[in-house]
């Protein structure tokens, strides 16, 4: 079980990489670059919601980027939220 910190663009490499990676029992958390993932009917919020992780969008984030409504699956939280994740998963993994 892994927590993965997925702050790349859904356009870069270490995207791609993080969803090869990350299975059922994960979760994943969109930040930064990361939350354009969240928007409905895109081929990436396709690719991550195939991978089985929990997914959750840190919300301030989401607000500066303009993702209002994320796709359904997708969580949000605030950073009270990211630290009760850290605080569940031992292992984790940031992505950039």
């Amino acid at each position: 079980m892994i927590l993965h910190t997925l702050n790349a663009s859904p356009a870069s490499a270490a995207f791609h990489d993080c969803i090869q990676v990350a299975t059922a029992g994960d979760a994943v958390i969109l930040l930064g670059d990361g939350v354009y993932a969240a928007i409905k009917g895109t081929t990436a919020c396709t690719e991550l919601t195939a991978t089985g992780a929990e997914l959750y969008l840190l919300s301030p984030d989401a607000r500066l980027a303009g993702v209002i409504n994320p796709a359904a699956g997708i969580n949000c939280i605030e950073m009270d939220g990211f630290v009760t994740l850290t605080e569940r998963f031992s292992r984790q993994m940031a992505w950039y």
